[in-house]
């Protein structure tokens, strides 16, 4: 998997990912009504996963038909094995055997349909990597390759857009402080994104947007921890942890507790810029994508997607909060809004009024 994720592979997914997000924008900007955005940004996504990650050609209205599935299979994954005509484990598995379904068919049409493409996506890359290796893959393993994909860039992604969202509608000084970097390295002028200006390497240039994402991650972080299991046996506080248990680590209560973050409650980017840097000061009191070997893979793809979409927020979208005060925050089964964050946006910038429609025409043309 390492290959999908590699600089090479995230400088041809950036093109596809600012097509989708901006049609998205447009979606949500042409909405009379306001939108919850922690579902749309579900939907944009498990698009993006869809037309970027995976090339796949789905037609809009099958497209939502899948993710309607897919919605279905992530509400019931962690159910009980119980095992009973309306529970939520037989949904489950009725969910992942149409998704499935689904999948094959997009896998299939892609592999007889190799013509116009410019790039190789994710799914390229997986399956040329098993013909190095001298293994053609099965189209199970394609499909659960396919699903896995999927399922990384869906939820946790999600979550974090939303509290994006909300920490610039929080912090206006920060959305005008990410629109003065984006003025001052010659990528927004005059209420317009430069033409060719969005590189990988522009972006990574971004420092101030980079403080943002990661402030977000370490006030939000989708997830609140994960799983490993100990391979010696060791002491932590006077007990001894056998070799073979599982043991979970807390990311949230990291975040919390670390000693070198100051005011940990205060959403502050400033906190990891130059002359703080509170991140650099330990190995493990920062780890938003867990921390040693296993580490999350697509954490480059996570980074460059919420970098992607805050500099279009900033840049061509004018948005408030619909409800009176901001919602309460939830932690299950990832961070997000009780009432998912209602949002009004209000169309695109002057300049931006004629940006060309048809994104998935283009896309089409592409993947």
């Amino acid at each position: 998997f390492s290959k999908i994720f590699s600089h090479e592979a995230l400088e041809s997914y950036l093109p596809k990912i600012q097509l989708v997000i901006k049609d998205t924008l447009r979606a949500w900007s042409s909405n009379p009504e306001p939108i919850n955005v922690y579902h749309e940004t579900q939907k944009l996504t498990f698009r993006m996963a869809i037309r970027v990650l995976l090339g796949f050609r789905i037609p809009d209205e099958e497209l939502s038909r899948l993710f309607e599935v897919y919605q279905q299979f992530v509400e019931n994954v962690f159910s009980l094995p119980v095992d009973l005509p309306f529970s939520g484990y037989r949904r489950g598995i009725r969910a992942r055997e149409t998704l499935q379904k689904g999948l094959e068919k997009a896998i299939q049409e892609k592999l007889q349909n190799t013509q116009g493409k410019d790039y190789a996506d994710a799914l390229d890359i997986l399956i040329e990597s098993g013909k190095e290796h001298g293994k053609e893959l099965t189209m199970q393993e394609l499909k659960d390759g396919t699903l896995e994909l999927i399922f990384a860039a869906y939820a946790t992604t999600a979550s974090a857009s939303t509290s994006l969202i909300m920490q610039l509608l929080k912090h206006p000084r920060v959305l005008e402080k990410l629109r003065e970097e984006l003025r001052s390295k010659g990528i927004l002028h005059n209420g317009c994104i430069c033409e060719g200006s969005l590189r990988l390497d522009n972006i990574n240039g971004l420092h101030y947007l980079d403080c943002v994402i990661k402030e977000v991650l370490r006030l939000f972080t989708p997830i609140s921890g994960g799983y490993r299991t100990v391979l010696q046996t060791f002491e932590l506080d006077g007990f001894q942890i056998p070799k073979g248990w599982s043991v979970m680590y807390s990311i949230r209560d990291t975040h919390d507790t670390a000693p070198v973050f100051k005011d940990v409650d205060v959403f502050d980017p400033d906190r990891f810029g130059q002359g703080r840097s509170e991140d650099k000061e330990g190995r493990f009191h920062y780890l938003p994508f867990g921390g040693g070997v296993r580490t999350c893979l697509g954490k480059h793809l996570a980074k460059l997607f919420l970098k992607a979409l805050a500099i279009e927020l900033a840049s061509t979208s004018r948005f408030e909060l619909a409800t009176r005060t901001f919602p309460k925050i939830t932690l299950v089964p990832v961070v997000h809004p009780v009432d998912g964050l209602k949002v009004k946006f209000f169309g695109l910038d002057s300049n931006q009024n004629e940006i060309l429609t048809g994104t998935d025409v283009m896309l089409g043309a592409t993947v």
